[in-house]
């Protein structure tokens, strides 16, 4: 089967949507699969490309067995909106073209976010007449309402209408929760046309006993008790809510406990300003760093906190966070409501919080700091119970079953 895979983000990024994308694809051309990934040159999150690439008009590489065309696009930072705007739509122009060139896939997939990808698959798929899969991992532009960014108006209801056209024109969606399924069938998408693959994570990658002790000196964190964060620190993050938590341990002279913040994104260097003038020195901001060290991080962690703004829309969400705390035993922290709530919570591995509540965050972090069994028999229960039933080579497994049926071309478009 050749599968033409359409990503605004892919390897060596190291967001979630990259990382997805990278651990699905490898898996498919391992079991046999011919995969083609089109997608920009590596720049999340501050718009400046890696260093060894440049933002070609067209570029060629493997990774992992998977042949990769990079194309150029409108760089831009991972804040505001015009400018993103522009970066997504440049993609969606110069993803369509280069998609013209490929040897005739069996189907072409693409995913959300950000939205006008996905309307780049729908054209690559009615000009070269090819079934597509649309991943939703995001549902765009309800997603940037809850964020406050656009309000009711013309342009909104243009965007609900061209994300409608877009689901009606699919063969298939994939969504990566239940809840976003839910969503769809609410906007008028048939069930029977919808498939649920999970975020997931790679167990041999995120394996304990990584290099935490050498990220421990690195970063002077010592014996403390640290609660880390490692992820996209953006809009949606809500990591206001670790400043004031901070600043409620050390009103109680807490200075056992370290918050970690890995990462980077739109509002890292607020916090981070926000954080020295408040004089926290228990909260430790790291910058971006490589994926391939993101293991040791969460090894140098006594607890992972995974959080999201308190938002209707952000019940839905999944965050694969949870999947690699749990890989690497660890207890998990959670200010998200929803069905990540529900895993974590029947699983015993870890502490549910009301998202956004400071007082809940100090909480649960002097719980854990104070109960270190407790903490490690809440990071065994992730590890046993949450962890097995997210690993990428049975959710590869599950996904290509999806494509093999949706690339016949007796399947109904």
């Amino acid at each position: 089967m050749r599968v033409l895979f359409l990503t605004h983000y892919f390897y060596p990024e190291g967001n979630a949507p990259a990382t997805r994308v990278y651990e699905l694809c490898r898996r498919w051309a391992e079991q046999g699969c011919d995969v083609t990934v089109i997608t920009g040159a590596p720049n999340v999150p501050d718009g400046q490309v890696y260093q060894g690439y440049e933002n070609r008009w067209f570029r060629r590489e493997q990774v992992a067995g998977v042949e990769t065309l990079r194309v150029w696009t409108y760089l831009a930072a991972n804040k505001g909106t015009t400018l993103r705007v522009l970066n997504y739509l440049s993609f969606a122009i110069t993803a369509t073209w280069a998609a013209l060139w490929v040897r005739k896939p069996d189907l072409v997939v693409a995913t959300t976010p950000q939205f006008f990808c996905g309307w780049a698959g729908v054209l690559v798929s009615r000009l070269r007449r090819l079934p597509l899969v649309l991943e939703v991992r995001d549902l765009w532009p309800a997603s940037i309402v809850a964020l406050g960014v656009l309000r009711s108006g013309p342009l909104l209801r243009l965007l609900s209408w061209l994300e409608s056209r877009m689901y009606a024109a699919a063969t298939r969606i994939v969504t990566v929760g239940a809840g976003y399924r839910d969503q769809l069938i609410e906007r008028g998408v048939a069930a029977d046309r919808m498939d649920i693959i999970e975020n997931g994570v790679d167990r041999e990658l995120f394996s304990a006993d990584s290099g935490g002790s050498a990220i421990r000196e690195e970063y002077g964190l010592n014996d403390a008790f640290v609660c880390s964060y490692v992820g996209t620190i953006g809009m949606g993050s809500g990591l206001d809510v670790v400043l004031r938590a901070a600043n409620l341990l050390r009103e109680e002279g807490r200075t056992d406990i370290t918050f970690l913040l890995v990462g980077d994104g739109a509002v890292r260097m607020e916090l981070e300003q926000r954080a020295s003038d408040q004089g926290l020195t228990r909260v430790v901001f790291t910058g971006r760093q490589e994926k391939r060290r993101v293991p040791d991080f969460i090894d140098a962690s006594d607890a992972c906190l995974v959080h999201l703004l308190r938002r209707e829309l952000f019940r839905t969400v999944l965050p694969s966070k949870i999947f690699e705390a749990a890989a690497m035993k660890k207890p998990i922290i959670l200010g998200v409501e929803g069905h990540a709530a529900e895993i974590v919570s029947e699983a015993g591995a870890g502490i549910c919080i009301e998202p956004e509540n400071e007082k809940d965050l100090a909480e649960a972090v002097k719980c854990l700091c104070d109960d270190r069994e407790l903490a490690g028999r809440m990071g065994g229960e992730g590890f046993d119970r949450i962890a097995p039933l997210y690993d990428y080579d049975r959710l590869a497994e599950e996904y290509v079953k999806i494509l093999d049926v949706a690339s016949k071309p007796e399947h109904p478009a």
